[in-house]
């Protein structure tokens, strides 16, 4: 199996390491097209963010043009640094309690069979923005029935109380992304625990047997593949039934370097391995991310078709 270069360490902020030659499989689609321009102008007439373009996603021409977007709620500025991530980091504004209503409308306006929310990271709140995500759910519900929802939420540091006010609004899939191994994360996201992760994917199976858990892995920051599988199985222990897993791409030299890109064959071994040891569903690819084709997920796994309309999908 063809492997790819890697380095001896991992590193923050240095900006004097040649970086890696990108593959030739990492092939991003330049952003365009009709939808794009039109879901481009209602995130603005609504003033809303998107991690889409926040987090500089390498799908956003195929899922904006595809109508598809994923909601970034409570501003766009995380209490949290991590090294991957391109989000503004500092001392956020104030909660938007009008918020919740004008992301259901965006909904709405979509007319999505299947929408995607997430947030920044709220640490200077106790609930870390639990409400929010009740409030966004429940105005969907309400506005735009028959539409499944997908809350990828922070560990809110493993408090079962936050979980529990958005487990109540019962949403159709919870995912929260462990994103690395445990022996980077305090190099990768330094206010992260593990055992926060653990908490959350492990309690929001005890509050909703139903709900569809997942969770999401970068690879390409110095973890070995062995390693992967680790955090895999112990995602099955946790409950996890949806696995995401993709190339970490580096969004500037500010940023966490590449230790090496995975070959397709990796990718599609991770699947392989995923599905042997009971996923429901596996995406694993370069350019794969959290939310990516997150409503053919939804679509494909009867439980969540029956919850929704007590039959099965076509």
């Amino acid at each position: 199996m063809p492997r790819t270069p890697t380095r001896d360490r991992l590193t923050t902020g240095q900006t004097d390491i040649k970086p890696i030659r990108r593959p030739e499989w990492i092939k991003v689609r330049a952003p365009s097209g009709e939808n794009f321009h039109w879901l481009h102008n209602l995130m603005r007439s609504k003033h809303l963010n998107t991690v889409c373009e926040e987090a500089m996603c390498p799908n956003i021409g195929e899922c904006w043009g595809d109508g598809t977007a994923t909601f970034l709620m409570m501003g766009d500025i995380c209490t949290r640094s991590c090294g991957f991530c391109d989000i503004k980091r500092g001392q956020p504004n104030d909660l938007d309690w009008l918020e919740p209503a004008r992301v259901a409308q965006a909904v709405k306006t979509m007319n999505l069979k299947h929408a995607v929310i997430t947030s920044v990271n709220r640490d200077e709140r106790k609930d870390g923005g639990a409400p929010i995500f009740a409030m966004v759910i429940r105005h969907v519900r309400q506005i735009h029935p028959g539409c499944s929802i997908e809350v990828l939420i922070p560990d809110f540091k493993g408090s079962l109380e936050a979980l529990q006010i958005v487990m109540d609004a019962r949403p159709e899939i919870l995912n929260h992304n462990v994103e690395t191994v445990p022996r980077l994360f305090k190099r990768v996201q330094p206010q992260d625990r593990y055992e926060w992760a653990a908490a959350t994917l492990t309690n929001a199976k005890k509050l909703d047997p139903e709900v569809l858990t997942k969770s999401g892995i970068m690879v390409g920051l110095g973890e070995s593949l062995a390693e992967v599988k680790d955090v895999m199985r112990d995602q099955r222990l946790w409950g996890v039934d949806i696995l995401t897993v993709g190339q970490y791409l580096q969004p500037s030299k500010k940023h966490l370097p590449i230790e090496r890109y995975y070959t397709p064959e990796e990718f599609a071994e991770i699947k392989r391995f995923g599905l042997e040891i009971g996923f429901k569903w596996v995406e694993s690819g370069p350019l794969v991310r959290s939310s990516y084709r997150a409503a053919d997920q939804v679509r494909a796994l009867s439980v969540v078709h029956r919850r929704l309309y007590g039959e099965n999908p076509d």
